[in-house]
């Protein structure tokens, strides 16, 4: 016999726990949040995101590209260049990622605390 108390029922939704597999990876939404006002090339995104590694960005360019965010254009050379930009997905993400970062002002504070009315 099926279990359909409350407790059994209540599960994360899939849309959200599809969102949080992928951006709740460490740098994924930075480097969408970076690509927002378009195109860069690897070394760009490197140098807006400290702390990265080339490795883990490399990774998580991979890992936005397989789901369907960006896209890897080789510009041919001398020298040869790649750069990224966002599909019309990974450009979806703008209000939500602007909400976020306006969250992150309001409740999280330059020093990563609470604010009073939640002391």
């Amino acid at each position: 016999m099926a279990d359909h108390s409350e407790q059994a029922c209540k599960k994360a939704d899939e849309g959200m726990t599809r969102v949080f597999e992928l951006f709740g990876k460490r740098w994924t939404g930075l480097i969408v949040a970076t690509l927002l006002p378009g195109r860069a090339h690897f070394a760009d995104l490197r140098r807006a995101i400290p702390g990265i590694s080339e490795r883990m960005l490399s990774d998580r360019l991979t890992e936005l590209a397989a789901a369907g965010l960006l896209v890897r254009e080789v510009e041919s050379g001398p020298p040869l260049r790649v750069s990224y930009r966002l599909t019309e997905a990974g450009q979806a993400m703008e209000p939500a990622l602007k909400e976020l970062g306006r969250w992150a002002q309001r409740y999280l504070g330059d020093a990563a605390q609470c604010p009073r009315e939640f002391s």
